[in-house]
This record gives C-alpha cells, sequence and structure tokens, in this order.
C-alpha cells in the first residue's frame, strides 16, 4: 500500500457524517484497551468512555490499525479484537497523528507519557540516562490538538516532563484546582503552569491557544473523581516503589509502562485500577464538553 496518511485513514461511517457537517469529535486512543487494564476492565472503560462523549454532546472515534490502515471509530466488534493478529492499538501520539489527520481537534486520554524516572541519569555521574522520554511530548509540540487527560502518569519525572512541555511551548493547564493533577491521585504535589475555574474557561482557553495557530497542543489535565482517587502520598510512594523494583527487574523500554501499571495495581490490591478506571470515562466526558463548545472540525 502506498499514498499519504490520509490515504490510509478508514473514518467510521458516523465519524464521517459529523466531521462533514461540522459536529464535534473526540478521538479516544485505544493502548488503554489491548494492554492499559486487564480483561473485562478494558472493553467495559472503552464503551463507557465512548458513552461518556456522547452523553456531553459529541461523536466518539476510538483508533486504532489494523492491516496497515488507521481506522477512526470503531464499533463494538473492532474495540473486542484490538489483542488479535493484524491490529494495533495507539498511544497518544499515534492517535493525536491520525486524529489531526481526520480533522478532529479533541482527543481523550488516561494520563499523557512523558521522561521517566532516570531518563536524565542517576543523582551521580555513574549512573548513566536512559533517554526513556515519550514520543507523545514531541507529538504534543507539533501538532494543534486539545489533549484531556488526568495529568503525566504518575510513573513519570513529572518536573522533567513539564519542563520539556515548557520548553517545547505546550500549555498545560489543571482545572478547577492550582496544583497538577496526580493521575490517580488528585495532586501531584506540584503547581500547575496554568489554571483555570471550570471546564468553560478550560474550553475558552483552549480555542485561543487554536486561535494562535502556534502550532502546538494544549494539555488540559483534569482531577480523577474523589471518591476513588489514591492518597496523594500513597499514590507518590506507591509509583517510586514501583519505578525502584523495575529497575531491579531490568525492565524498560517499550515493556516499562505496563509493568509499572501492573505492579502499581498489584501494591495498591487493585485500588489504582478503580482509579484509572473512573478517569479515564472522567476525561471523555470532559473532552465532549470541550469538543461541544469549541464546535466541529477545523
Amino acid at each position: 500500500m502506498t499514498g499519504s496518511l490520509v490515504d490510509r485513514l478508514l473514518v467510521q461511517p458516523e465519524v464521517a457524517a459529523a466531521l462533514a457537517e461540522g459536529r464535534p469529535v473526540v478521538a479516544l486512543e485505544s493502548t488503554l484497551i489491548s494492554h492499559g487494564l486487564p480483561y473485562p476492565q478494558n472493553v467495559e472503560v472503552a464503551r463507557a468512555s465512548e458513552a461518556a462523549v456522547r452523553e456531553s454532546g459529541a461523536v466518539p472515534a476510538t483508533v486504532a490499525i489494523r492491516d496497515g490502515r488507521v481506522l477512526v471509530g470503531l464499533d463494538d466488534t473492532a474495540s473486542a479484537a484490538l489483542t488479535r493478529p493484524g491490529w494495533s492499538a495507539t498511544t497518544v501520539s499515534a492517535t493525536m497523528i491520525a486524529a489531526h489527520a481526520a480533522g478532529i481537534r479533541v482527543l481523550a486520554t488516561g494520563g499523557i507519557g512523558g521522561v521517566h524516572r532516570g531518563a536524565l541519569g542517576g543523582p551521580d555521574a555513574t549512573i548513566p540516562p536512559t533517554f526513556d522520554i515519550s514520543s507523545d511530548l514531541e507529538e504534543l509540540a507539533k501538532t494543534p490538538m486539545v489533549v484531556v487527560c488526568a495529568g503525566p502518569k504518575s510513573i513519570l519525572d513529572v518536573p522533567a516532563t513539564l519542563e520539556v512541555l515548557e520548553t517545547r511551548g505546550v500549555p498545560v493547564v489543571a482545572v478547577g484546582q492550582t496544583e497538577l493533577p496526580g493521575f490517580t491521585a488528585r495532586s501531584s504535589g506540584i503547581r500547575a503552569p496554568w489554571s483555570v475555574p471550570d471546564v468553560a474557561a478550560a474550553a475558552d482557553l483552549a480555542a485561543a491557544h487554536l486561535a494562535l495557530g502556534l502550532g502546538s497542543a494544549i494539555v488540559i489535565c483534569v482531577p480523577v473523581p474523589a471518591e476513588v482517587a489514591l492518597p496523594d502520598d500513597i499514590a507518590r510512594a506507591v509509583a517510586a516503589r514501583a519505578a525502584r523494583e523495575a529497575d531491579e527487574a531490568g525492565v524498560h523500554g517499550p515493556a516499562l509502562t505496563p509493568w509499572l501499571l501492573a505492579r502499581i495495581a498489584e501494591i495498591t490490591d487493585g485500588a489504582s485500577v478503580r482509579a484509572n478506571t473512573a478517569l479515564i470515562v472522567n476525561d471523555a466526558r470532559v473532552a465532549g464538553e470541550i469538543a461541544a463548545r469549541l464546535g466541529g472540525a477545523a
């Protein structure tokens, strides 16, 4: 198969119709289905996220790859088939590429990737840097979209992640609080670079950012629902412990994030999974509200 990315897109009819009619659409990444969450929570959360987008007045478009074609919008059968041969799930960066090519301006995910702990080296010169930095940061710097999440994943070096995003001109905005959300915890303990009081203000800021034509994304960070959030101190301690254990086990590269998330789920006796599922659906709801306020396709 030859041709541009647009030639490889296969946009689901409902999504195509919404884009053609100027109705709001929200892109959803599919990695949570393939290995972000255990079965059956993964499929349940994927369906709940799409339902949350619809309830907010937008059309969901889960992105995946099958046999070299980029699918923008999946039905229930396709969602359940993501672990089969010929199928690939998309992370935040790949989903942004596909969504932007299709004309979608808003994306919802759980937590963005970033600079992993140890990527810049250890506390002394004897520990070399791994340079394990997510491609999410590169895509956020060059693709003009609104990305709604619960903050950078807690397994990351969050201050370094924020520094990279600042350097690349990517605004990071907390909604309803001055501290940056901590993924499965309400707070990361770090002051957010920007904050707005509510979703309406977040949508206004996102619209202003996109209108400037700077070429970068804007990251809207929504705290996990309070009733399922891990206590802030516990979330940070567990993430640090899991990272140390990963180092000891020699886990690195693409296997690191799923390993860490699974280990954190074990340590917290499933509490992190409950928080993760709730924040994913909540982010989808907020993304739908922002998309509805922004209007249709670019």
